[in-house]
């Protein structure tokens, strides 16, 4: 029989009850790792693999490079898309205005990409959830990058459609990426 106490070390109560904004702005650095908010839920994030966090320093290195003195590129940043109910994701690779560096919390309109790596057990969030919440958030630009069993990962990138509110296909870039927008970029995903 599982007691209260072993419960609250299990999953403590603040998993099971819609997180406010304020509240979410008072927890510590150390509360905030590892989580998003959706829909004012905890949503708990599993370690990432090696593989994953490599493709995540490449993309994030040749981004901020690529992106000029106005953008900053960076990882673990949490965007607020929503306020109520709250709902804070932390996409793998943020390209946000280098003048909002200090301004928290970081929002849509500050951010010009995000980019997903998609790992075993995130597919459908990363592919269909999180791409629909980036949109409806009005962020113009999401690359998926996908992580073949065997092979090299696989780039599909989007821009936001105005009109329909929703992401159009672009590229899909095996290997390297070798964009053009939001700014020309190559990033040889083949170098892990």
């Amino acid at each position: 029989m599982i007691t209260a106490e072993m419960a609250e070390m299990i999953a403590p109560a603040w998993m099971h009850e819609q997180v406010t904004a304020a509240q979410y702005d008072s927890w510590s650095d150390e509360q905030c790792a590892g989580i998003e908010i959706v829909d004012g839920m905890v949503v708990v994030s599993p370690s990432a693999s090696k593989r994953h966090n490599r493709l995540v320093k490449i993309l994030t290195v040749a981004l901020e490079a690529a992106a000029g003195p106005e953008w900053n590129a960076d990882f673990d940043v949490d965007v607020r898309l929503q306020d109520v109910p709250l709902t804070n994701r932390r996409p793998d690779v943020v390209v946000y205005r280098a003048d909002t560096l200090d301004v928290t919390p970081t929002r849509p309109e500050h951010v010009l990409l995000v980019a997903e790596v998609v790992s075993p057990g995130s597919e459908t969030t990363d592919r269909i959830v999180k791409a629909e919440q980036y949109a409806k958030a009005g962020i113009a630009y999401y690359w998926r990058v996908e992580q073949p069993a065997a092979g090299v990962p696989v780039t599909h990138t989007h821009v936001l459609d105005p009109a329909s509110g929703t992401y159009r296909p672009t590229d899909v870039f095996t290997g390297a990426i070798d964009a053009a927008a939001p700014f020309p970029v190559r990033i040889d995903l083949t170098r892990l």
